[in-house]
Formats: C-alpha cells, sequence, structure tokens
C-alpha cells in the first residue's frame, strides 16, 4: 500500500479520533453515576461512595541487581540498589456513607428546589430541570466541598442547610443552638 500524502491524511486523521469515545470519568467525579441510596432499618437513608486510594510519589530504592550468594550463605557480592521516585499509599481505597434523602423524596419538584437554592448562592448555572443531572451533581459537589463533604450526591446535612428539608427543633438544641 502507498504512504498517504500529507494533506490527505489530516482528514483520515481527524475521522479516526472523531470515532474514539470520550474517557469515562474519573472514580468519584461529579459526572459519575452514584451508588444506590440504602435504607436503613430504621428509615433512614445513606448513600454510599468508592473514595480512591491516593498515592504519591516518594524517594525510594530499588533493586536492581540481586545478591549473590554462596551456598554456604556467604555473600559473594552484595545487592545493587538505585535511588529512584517510588509510589507511597497515602489513603487506601475505602468508602464513605452519609445519610442523605431517600429516594422517595428526590421527586423533580424537590430537585428544582435543589438546583434554585444552589443557584441563589452561586453554585448552579444551568436550567431548573427537575433532573439530578451533570451541571446538578458538580454544583452540590462544589457547594458539599467547601463545607468537608467531597461527595457529588446529595446529602441530608446540605438538605437542611439549604432549607430544603425540615429540622427537628432537637437537633438544634442538641447543637447548642
Amino acid at each position: 500500500m502507498p504512504p498517504i500524502p500529507p494533506r490527505r491524511a489530516a482528514p483520515a486523521l481527524l475521522a479516526l479520533l472523531a470515532a474514539c469515545a470520550a474517557p469515562a470519568p474519573e472514580a468519584g467525579s461529579a459526572l459519575e453515576a452514584p451508588l444506590p441510596t440504602e435504607t436503613a432499618p430504621d428509615g433512614t437513608c445513606w448513600a454510599r461512595e468508592h473514595v480512591p486510594a491516593i498515592y504519591e510519589q516518594v524517594t525510594g530504592e530499588v533493586q536492581v541487581v540481586q545478591a549473590e550468594i554462596a551456598e554456604d550463605g556467604t555473600v559473594i557480592r552484595p545487592p545493587v540498589y538505585r535511588r529512584t521516585k517510588v509510589p507511597k499509599l497515602v489513603r487506601p481505597r475505602g468508602e464513605m456513607r452519609f445519610e442523605a434523602p431517600c429516594p422517595a423524596q428526590m421527586t423533580p419538584e424537590f430537585i428544582s428546589s435543589v438546583q434554585r437554592a444552589l443557584d441563589a448562592r452561586g453554585y448552579f448555572h444551568g436550567a431548573i430541570t427537575g433532573e439530578m443531572d451533570g451541571a446538578t451533581r458538580e454544583a452540590v459537589a462544589r457547594y458539599q466541598k467547601e463545607r468537608g463533604l467531597e461527595s457529588a450526591q446529595l446529602s441530608l446535612e446540605t438538605a437542611k442547610a439549604l432549607g430544603l428539608i425540615a429540622v427537628d427543633l432537637s437537633e438544634l438544641e442538641d447543637s447548642g443552638g
């Protein structure tokens, strides 16, 4: 087969790239579909989310030549090591759980209220659709991250803070309020 001239190769390359699938979202990203909410025996609902492992690169030693040892256990030639960057586990992979609104509460009307509440606070900039779409999950993630919860799933605490779920007065008294 003869080589393709450069001016004819560009359209072929663009067509090939266009046929590639978009990369899958990172684990834990706002665009990733959430794990199903679990309902506890007491009627409370709990969101679950995978927490990815975190590694950092540290300077370490890697053995590049194995030691040569005689049958009697005498070291003939010691091992040779090289200093290089090696991965170190900072946080193992896990699962995070937190109380969340139950699926029955996540109606289009409720989600529209979430969108309006986040819009009023400057976190949501899309159309009010009543769907927990990517833009809504990203807004929830930004709002919650500032409050210490790195998740795109709406927590019950966030729903209460946004004024969307009634707060029991005993909860306010217990918190010193």
